[in-house]
């Protein structure tokens, strides 16, 4: 019998194995680091209601991100900080235009640490700024080419300060890189995503960057390429559902 019963054991495993490998498929998204958090929690239940999917999110800036995925980086999605790096990818053919559109918005928020005092920011007072970083920097993301620094930086030049906060910034590599910086007291002032303040118990907020001073913070999304699979695209659509955009407002970002 048990010579017997091999054979059709082995059978039944070669007609199951196959399957269950046709039915898994990994995806692969590229996206704004500030998001983490938010995504982080989305893809939990979504893999849990498709079994077999995996998502392998890649988070850093979105200049770096959009530059590996015209270099051929093997990205699905991709979700920008700003227009630009969204704009950088159209241009060179590297996405699905008729996919692409805004998944969520944010704002800035001038932060310190929770244990210092609390300041008054006063943001059109050259001499304010030049007081309150005589001893430290302004840890923001790197205004080359960081979205949140490069917003960052459209605020002070068009308050007209630019040039004296300019001389006083610790460029970071991304804005949770400068969150890090205020969290260690490496920094005493940074301004980040309001949503980067709601992952942190160290840092408070001292004020909002003032409205009409840069362009609307809208994070775009889009398919990479023209070929995406059937649940990639699924991927996609629950990104821009009601059910995600309850965790991204829980999160502290505002939805379309």
């Amino acid at each position: 019998m048990l010579t017997t019963l091999k054979p059709t054991l082995l059978f039944c495993a070669a007609l199951v194995i196959p399957f269950q490998t046709a039915q898994s498929e990994e995806i692969i998204l590229f996206s704004a680091a500030t998001l983490q958090n938010a995504i982080d929690e989305i893809n939990v239940t979504f893999e849990n209601a498709h079994p077999g999917t995996k998502i392998v999110a890649s988070y850093n800036s979105a200049s770096n991100l959009s530059r590996q995925i015209v270099e051929g980086a093997p990205a699905h999605l991709f979700i920008s900080a700003n227009e630009r790096w969204m704009n950088y990818l159209a241009e060179n053919d590297a996405i699905d235009p008729e996919s692409r559109a805004y998944i969520v918005k944010n704002e800035l928020a001038v932060i310190t640490h929770k244990d210092n005092p609390d300041v008054e920011i006063n943001f059109n007072s050259k001499s304010f700024w030049e007081n309150a970083l005589k001893n430290t920097r302004l840890a923001i993301g790197d205004p080359d080419h960081v979205p949140g620094g490069m917003y960052v930086k459209e605020s002070f030049t068009n308050l007209g300060i630019w040039d004296v906060v300019e001389r006083k910034v610790a460029a970071s590599p991304t804005i949770r890189a400068a969150l890090v910086l205020v969290e260690r007291k490496e920094s005493d002032l940074g301004i980040v995503y309001l949503s980067d303040v709601v992952i942190s118990d160290k840092v408070k907020i001292l004020a909002k960057m003032p409205e009409g001073v840069h362009a609307p913070i809208d994070f775009p999304i889009a398919l990479v390429g023209k070929n995406s699979s059937e649940m990639a695209k699924t991927y996609y659509h629950y990104l821009l559902s009601d059910e995600s955009k309850a965790v991204f407002k829980k999160h502290g970002f505002s939805t379309p």
